[in-house]
């Protein structure tokens, strides 16, 4: 096992013609993430553009490309990619002003809901766009070399997937949060329900609670959830964004089982955020010890590189497959939902004593 699992899968191709990158949006996600995935990666920055004028410029001089005067100028970029870096509710607004036809890239969440989810879809096949949603877990280093050993069925067949977060997440980095009225599950762990998508397929129902914490007004904090798979497929989400105890016991774990072996992912970008630690993975077979998987990256940024490869591949015929494509983020987002919907509904009631 040792010897095998550095032949793991671990990174995306490059495009073999980059396209010049616009970014729409100059938040500290487009810093701490795309930016520094677009170096690593060689991919042209042509420019950014923000609503606030004095953030894109600075932003742009700190990595040194130009700042986009206004949107209009931003979207007639002649061969761009665009990268909408934006808060959810403002998709619908940018997309209808890009060129028919465009590649584009939208962060994450596709939309505050699911009907904004549906306007989004048609939108973009009204303009014919190629468009993804950054869904980008599933891209990061530690979770292409877990879906490639599932492929080698050095696993088997999964019977057992926890994520499992029990941790201080500082909320204050991410102000456009405070107004929305969903917010963990459709921020955070739908990186988690895309993922599960992408190795298990669509689940046929979602049991899920969803709620706050009284040392923040953010409407959700903390989720439980359990997934509706095969009859002896067990899948569930246990969510804790406000450990305020101490960097002891908190945990970041992804932990999937199969009939055969089991991995282990540690998220260490999510501990200490947003300094972080480093991510881990861990395998191994029934009979094996556990075998540390060096990594040669994280989820932040490394895990960037790859949709926005993926997508310039996929415009460029090189990719079969638009992995993260509109199409297929619908489905994330109506995971979501589903969730939503349960912990909407009321639970069954304990029977009182006779």
């Amino acid at each position: 096992m040792a010897i095998e699992v550095e032949s793991l899968r671990q990174s995306w191709p490059r495009p073999s013609a980059p396209r010049p990158i616009v970014i729409i949006g100059a938040g500290g996600i487009v810093n701490d993430a795309h930016l520094p995935a677009y170096r690593l990666a060689s991919s042209p920055v042509a420019g950014l553009y923000d609503i606030d004028g004095g953030k894109a410029a600075a932003l742009a001089a700190k990595w040194n490309t130009q700042a986009i005067a206004t949107l209009d100028e931003a979207v007639a970029t002649e061969g761009a990619v665009f990268d909408l870096a934006l808060p959810p509710a403002a998709h619908l607004e940018v997309l209808p002003k890009l060129p028919r036809g465009a590649t584009v890239l939208l962060q994450k969440p596709m939309g505050r809901d699911l009907d904004e989810a549906t306007a989004i879809l048609k939108l973009c096949r009204e303009r014919e766009l190629t468009a993804a949603a950054n869904f980008q877990l599933r891209f990061s280093p530690m979770l292409l070399a877990v879906a490639d050993a599932l492929e080698r069925g050095w696993l088997g067949r999964l019977v057992d997937v926890e994520v499992h977060l029990n941790l201080l997440t500082p909320w204050h980095l991410f102000p456009f949060l405070k107004d929305m009225k969903r917010v963990e599950i459709s921020v955070h762990s739908i990186h988690y329900l895309d993922t599960i998508r992408a190795l298990l397929g669509n689940p046929t129902g979602v049991h899920a609670r969803t709620l706050g914490h009284p040392s923040t007004d953010l409407a959700q904090t903390r989720t439980s959830a359990l997934f509706d798979f095969a009859a002896d497929q067990r899948v569930t989400f246990s969510i804790n964004h406000n450990h305020d105890f101490g960097e002891k016991f908190q945990e970041a774990n992804l932990r999937f089982e199969g009939t055969d072996g089991a991995a282990m992912v540690k998220l260490g970008v999510l501990l200490n955020y947003p300094k972080g630690e480093s991510d881990e993975l861990w395998i191994t077979r029934k009979g094996e010890n556990w075998t540390q998987v060096p990594l040669s990256g994280g989820w932040f940024p490394h895990a960037f590189m790859g949709t926005m490869s993926n997508l310039q591949r996929f415009a460029a015929g090189e990719d079969k497959l638009l992995h993260t494509s509109v199409e297929d983020a619908w489905h994330t987002m109506a995971l979501a939902e589903a969730a939503f919907e349960s912990a909407a509904a009321p639970a069954t009631q304990v029977r009182a004593a006779p």
